[in-house]
């Protein structure tokens, strides 16, 4: 028997009231790739994003988790596919008035049954995988934007999720710091098997890591594209993903 996809979109349409953000969006991400999901502002990336991580319930169609229906499942079957994932939000959003050790022992401590030293271990553990080894008792407003990010992926990855969510991790970057993450998100994938989807509009990023990726099209309102942004850059199936991948056009 088939193992079911980590995530399955069919016939999905997302709407506000009566307004259509996208519709008749339908596409598989992989176990262990790292999957873009690009297009310009105000395409509806951030809103399918949130979609997918349960925030908002579709106006039509479905998003499958690991083989389950996120938005018909009981409360109980949701919490235990939520926990299966991390998201790493736009800003960080960590919380200005703990350390970095204390938020990303943050979930071990409403998800697990781990005694304080073994928290404690655990969450070093991580932010030594994204390079933040002795920087636990820092607070987020005396680290760079960079370390931000880097400290929120350590949070999202506490719990060992299966998927990882980053809505454009390499926005107010610059491009060292940029590169740096592109890295560690490879690291991650490759070192932990974990399934990466990741919304962006940067286009180094998209070409450097994505393995994969759908191109939402604001015009059209529904799926413009999707394969390996190297491919779509060589063979653009349209004029408005050419524009975009060789920014021909405007964002």
């Amino acid at each position: 028997m088939e193992t079911p996809a980590p995530i399955e979109v069919r016939d999905l349409k997302l709407a506000y009231g009566s307004r259509v953000v996208m519709e008749n969006l339908n596409f598989r991400i992989n176990a262990g790739e790292i999957f873009i999901i690009m297009g310009g502002s105000g395409c509806g990336k951030s809103t399918l994003l949130r979609h997918l991580i349960g925030l908002q319930t579709p106006a039509a169609g479905t998003i499958r988790l690991f083989g389950n229906d996120l938005n018909a499942s009981t409360p109980k079957e949701r919490e235990a596919l939520l926990r299966r994932f991390g998201v790493m939000y736009q800003g960080g959003a960590l919380w200005s008035s703990m350390t970095l050790l204390e938020n990303v022992m943050l979930p071990l401590e409403e998800y697990t049954d781990l005694h304080t030293r073994e928290r404690i271990e655990l969450a070093r553990y991580k932010l030594a995988l994204v390079g933040l080894s002795g920087f636990e008792n820092y607070y987020p407003s005396e680290i760079s934007g960079g370390m931000a990010k880097r400290a929120s992926i350590a949070r999202a990855i506490a719990l060992d999720p299966e998927i990882l969510f980053f809505d454009e991790p390499g926005a107010g970057l610059d491009p060292l710091s940029s590169k740096l993450l592109d890295d560690l998100t490879l690291n991650i994938r490759d070192s932990l098997g974990t399934t990466v989807v990741i919304v962006t509009h940067e286009l180094d990023s998209i070409f450097a890591i994505g393995d994969r990726a759908i191109f939402l099209d604001a015009a059209q309102k529904t799926l413009g594209a999707i394969g390996n942004p190297r491919e779509l850059r060589a063979h653009p199936p349209s004029p408005a993903i050419r524009e975009f991948l060789t920014r021909a056009g405007t964002l």
